[in-house]
């Protein structure tokens, strides 16, 4: 493959085998980290998820594209870094690397920024009781101690380790799905349906076993129960595709996947407007919404494994096509989208909090939008300001 693409804690820049920046990648990364605060800002103002009283329909649409398939996006792109990294530093010096980018502020997130931001939440529901450094010690020793959206960095540490393994035992595996993933690239139709299979096949049992709403956990480690194996499936399609590192490739920016973006959007259209329908089906017409039947149940999971599956290389495809050259808004946050990753869930939770019960205009959708406004733009300047601040400190540059 002509890209390699660092993972999110690296990605600090993406090359070619020439050495030559790719800039689709790296905004298509910031533009995924962009979705995922614009996710938390409008959580709270939606029909299900609502903490405040004023809530926008359009929110829960919102809601529902980006947790169908943003997380799983982030673990292919990670993935594509994966393999050529191994090669080139070898086993130790990759899982050092690893350890050091997302192990430590993994670590410093769970201990220090996720319990400061949800003690709002502690806040909002129960009264300051007996303090912060009460509710700390409560959090890291009884639990539940909430990683919020910092979970990914844990599950892509994890996977990495697993990565190192298969290099060292099975190298050859790896190398086969990449060859797989290109073995017609004349024809990129033929891969979304090996990927699209492999994402059903994955992901519709867990589904049927766990729910959509199960969490596995293990102290500030989590991730949802029906969904890791499809994460690992992104993961080591990523990896594959990395391995390959050919000069023509599904994903070079002259390819036949960009080419053939109109299809990849008209696939992500349909599914989506499949997972609206069924989500509206089961609000209007199910008898006990919070309950479907199995059936319903298996159709959505069709259906997300699908629009995941269409929307991730959908993505690709429109970045590389329109996002390679030239300037982007996206450029100026590229440094420092880590960093936004890592801190911003914390202003988001505290602005919220600030926020609840407050009316600000006339009816209830116009307040949701508005502190939904709020919440977003000053949470992303917040968190952009102190990690431009942090990375001025000496060696913090090499971790954020």
């Amino acid at each position: 493959m002509a890209v390699i693409v660092s993972s999110l804690a690296e990605g600090k820049r993406t090359v070619t085998a020439a050495g030559a920046r790719n800039a689709a990648f790296d905004r298509m990364r910031t533009f995924i980290i962009l979705l995922v605060l614009i996710h938390h800002s409008v959580i709270p103002y939606t029909y299900y998820g609502h903490t405040d009283r004023q809530w926008f329909l359009f929110f829960d649409a919102v809601v529902t594209f980006n947790d169908s398939f943003f997380m799983a996006a982030m673990f292919l792109l990670s993935g594509l870094f994966t393999w050529p990294s191994l090669q080139r530093k070898g086993v130790a010096t990759f899982l050092r690397g690893r350890w050091l980018r997302l192990g430590l502020p993994f670590a410093f997130g769970a201990v220090c920024l996720m319990p400061l931001a949800y003690y709002a939440v502690e806040l909002r529901h129960s009264g300051s009781g007996a303090g912060f450094i009460a509710f700390w010690w409560k959090t890291v020793t009884v639990g539940p101690w909430e990683s919020g959206p910092i979970w990914f960095l844990g599950v892509l540490l994890a996977f990495d380790m697993l990565a190192a393994v298969v290099y060292l035992v099975a190298p050859g595996s790896v190398e086969a799905i990449g060859h797989v993933a290109t073995a017609k690239l004349e024809n990129p139709a033929y891969a979304f349906c090996m990927f699209l299979a492999a994402s059903l096949v994955v992901y519709m049992p867990l589904d049927h076993h766990f729910g959509i709403a199960q969490w596995f956990t293990l102290g500030p480690l989590a991730v949802q129960s029906d969904r890791i194996l499809l994460y690992l499936l992104y993961f080591f399609a990523g990896v594959g595709i990395g391995a390959v590192h050919a000069d023509s490739s599904l994903l070079s920016p002259g390819g036949e996947l960009a080419r053939r973006w109109p299809l990849w959007l008209a696939a992500t259209i349909v599914t989506y407007a499949g997972l609206i329908g069924l989500i509206y089906y089961k609000r209007e017409f199910l008898p006990d919404p919070n309950n479907p039947p199995q059936g319903w149940d298996n159709v959505h999971a069709f259906f997300f494994a699908s629009f995941s599956a269409a929307q991730t290389i959908n993505l690709l495809a429109l970045f590389l096509k329109f996002e390679n050259s030239g300037s982007s808004i996206l450029d100026r946050l590229r440094e420092s989208s880590f960093g936004i990753f890592l801190i911003h869930y914390v202003p988001v939770l505290w602005l919220q909090y600030a926020l609840f019960g407050i009316t600000l205009a006339p009816n209830s959708q116009a307040t949701a939008i508005l502190k939904a406004l709020i919440v977003f733009v000053l949470a992303l300047a917040s968190s952009w300001l102190a990690t431009l601040a942090l990375r001025r400190i000496p060696g913090i540059k090499h971790v954020l």
